[in-house]
């Protein structure tokens, strides 16, 4: 079956009315019906200001990347991508072509 994968990169220290963006974005995703998504909490990585943000113990750092992925029927994305973006104007999603070889709610 034919699906899509959007990737949405935040930080954990981005918000979004108070709560933590990846928190918001979930629930926004969930109540809107759509079949699944994934938070990740990357160890080290770096953005478009090219600081580089790590969990090693040698360099504490906060504002690690955060990936939240999120798998439906393009007609089921689509229509929530102008609310994403509304709610995180200044982040990364990208939107990928994938083939669902197995899965229930599929």
């Amino acid at each position: 079956m034919k699906a899509v994968i959007l990737r949405i990169y935040l930080s954990e220290d981005d918000t979004y009315k108070g709560k933590s963006a990846h928190r918001a974005v979930l629930e926004y995703l969930k109540d809107a019906g759509i079949a699944g998504a994934t938070v990740f909490h990357g160890i080290e990585g770096y953005g478009v200001h090219s600081k580089i943000h790590t969990a090693s113990i040698l360099r504490l750092s906060g504002n690690l990347p955060v990936i939240v992925e999120v798998v439906d029927r393009e007609e089921n994305i689509r229509p929530l991508v102008a609310k994403l973006r509304e709610m995180l104007p200044k982040e990364l999603m990208t939107l990928q072509d994938i083939e669902i070889l197995s899965g229930e709610k599929f």
